[in-house]
């Protein structure tokens, strides 16, 4: 792992990289997120969750953040930091997360994707046991739309939409503690499953 700040965009897709694992360090790096200040990863003071999703407007990751951003202030008071990572430009990104109460990064050359091996697989979409939040977060969505809220993800989507999810805990010594790769769309971490990692024993 490497890189010690966000990393410009690149055209080619990046290699994919072996997947982590826990008791695998994480370099130091600062991260820039689309709103807000500039932050350390790992954060020194506490662990920290990584979560990768999609593109931006995604609903399907928006359906999951919505659930995250209503136990934010849980999630705080157990002393995790949340920062979620997106392979969308930064200037596209910010008009879709600006009311989410935790960091967002766009990182559109998918460089710290790589670095984490997190992949993209058609399964994403075409598995079952993700179609029921495939139907609510479009629906959802939709009525945001309706209502004059929300926007629609970019026709174009240079990274693809076939993104699968990923999650990271990180110790502040910079160490995986826990890691789980989603098998299709909607495969991550609750909030449940989250704080009850984080009071594990690393």
């Amino acid at each position: 792992m490497r890189t010690p700040q966000n990393p410009p965009a690149t055209p080619a897709a990046t290699p994919r990289a072996r997947r982590a694992a826990p008791g695998d360090l994480v370099p130091s790096r600062v991260l820039t997120p689309v709103t807000g200040p500039a932050l350390t990863l790992p954060d020194p003071g506490r662990p920290t969750h990584v979560q990768f999703r999609r593109f931006a407007g995604c609903p399907v990751c928006n359906l999951h953040l919505r659930s995250v951003a209503l136990r934010h202030e849980e999630i705080e008071r157990a002393g995790i930091r949340e920062v979620v990572f997106f392979h969308s430009p930064a200037e596209e990104l910010r008009e879709h997360v600006a009311h989410l109460p935790f960091a967002v990064v766009a990182d559109p050359g998918k460089v710290f994707y790589a670095e984490f091996g997190v992949e993209a697989h058609r399964r994403a979409l075409l598995d079952p046991r993700g179609w029921p939040a495939i139907a609510g977060g479009v629906l959802r969505d939709a009525w945001e739309l309706l209502r004059g809220r929300g926007r629609l993800p970019s026709g174009e989507q240079p990274a693809g939409r076939l993104g699968l999810p990923a999650d990271f805990l990180i110790t502040p010594e910079g160490r995986v503690a826990a890691v789980k790769y989603g098998e299709h769309v909607y495969d991550q971490w609750s909030v449940d499953e989250l704080l009850a990692l984080a009071t594990r024993p690393v």
